[in-house]
């Protein structure tokens, strides 16, 4: 599929469809170039964002020693799915496209999972109906419920433009708006409006609009994903406009969690701060070596 020039996958990094019993979803995988690594992570990203969220993570991750699997979900950019039904997009299902595509991109040892946001919740959704595939969780930028209020007033905006507007229209009034949660936080930057309205319009209405509902109505599972009995790390930027950092702080104290603040990044520490992010999460897994 042709894709924008800033979407194109780094260097050692190659586009792929991954073919699950679920379906193909399509995906960027990249990792060490001798033929070894330390590990393989799978990377799910957030609500209107994509695979390309994780760009600039896969080389110096690559260089930490892990193979990365960043993947779009159903419905999302290029992985396809239905446009008007919304049943395939509930949480459980895309919780069972996790573990789908985790045992396809399995190497024989358990995967670090990695979900940003949306993708964070979808990450816990799959980790408490099955950890066996796993050897970590990280949660970026991802908080224990719904989302903030004034988040769910876009949020809102934007379900009741779905619902009478074509993919075309609502992106251009999303430009006059403030976007909701990472609309406006690209995996290529963000003076790349051509690549975000390409992105924007391949994703299925159907989906954004039964996440989005997701978004503004889950439940505090926090208590829940404690007594699994997995490692797991909290990590954000400095602000957060989508869940508190204060609110993210005092999660990471109830999964007893490791805890990354990256300085000078908000919502998605992934694109405002890679390299640093990259390094947080490679310090963290290289404290828990998957054990087969």
């Amino acid at each position: 599929m042709s894709r924008p020039p800033a979407f194109a996958p780094p260097p050692g990094a190659v586009a792929h469809a991954l073919r699950t019993e679920r379906g193909d979803f399509a995906a960027i995988s990249a990792g060490p170039q001798d033929a070894g690594h330390t590990g393989t992570a799978l990377l799910l990203p957030g609500f209107t964002g994509s695979k390309e969220d994780f760009i600039a993570l896969h080389v110096p991750l690559a260089a930490a020693g892990y193979r990365t699997v960043a993947v779009d979900g159903r419905g999302q950019y290029e992985s396809t799915g239905p446009l008007d039904d919304e049943s395939p997009y509930a949480q459980r299902e895309l919780a069972r496209d996790v573990l789908a595509q985790a045992a396809v991109v399995d190497d024989g040892t358990p995967l670090h999972l990695v979900g940003h946001s949306l993708g964070g919740q979808i990450a816990r959704a799959a980790v408490l109906v099955d950890a066996t595939p796993f050897a970590s969780l990280t949660l970026m930028s991802s908080g224990p419920a719904q989302i903030s209020p004034s988040q769910q007033e876009r949020v809102k905006l934007l379900r009741d433009a779905l619902a009478v507007l074509d993919m075309a229209r609502v992106w251009d009034a999303i430009q006059a708006l403030d976007a909701p949660e990472e609309t406006d936080t690209p995996g290529a930057g963000a003076d790349d409006a051509a690549a975000l309205r390409h992105r924007w319009l391949l994703n299925s209405p159907a989906q954004l609009i039964a996440t989005g509902r997701q978004l503004c109505t889950e439940p505090d599972l926090v208590d829940e994903l404690a007594a699994v009995r997995l490692p797991k790390h909290v990590l954000s930027g400095e602000r957060d406009d989508t869940w508190p950092v204060q609110l993210l702080d005092s999660m990471s104290v109830r999964l007893s969690a490791r805890r990354t603040v990256v300085a000078g990044a908000e919502h998605s520490p992934n694109t405002d701060r890679p390299q640093e992010t990259a390094a947080a999460l490679a310090a963290f897994w290289d404290l828990h070596p998957p054990v087969v």
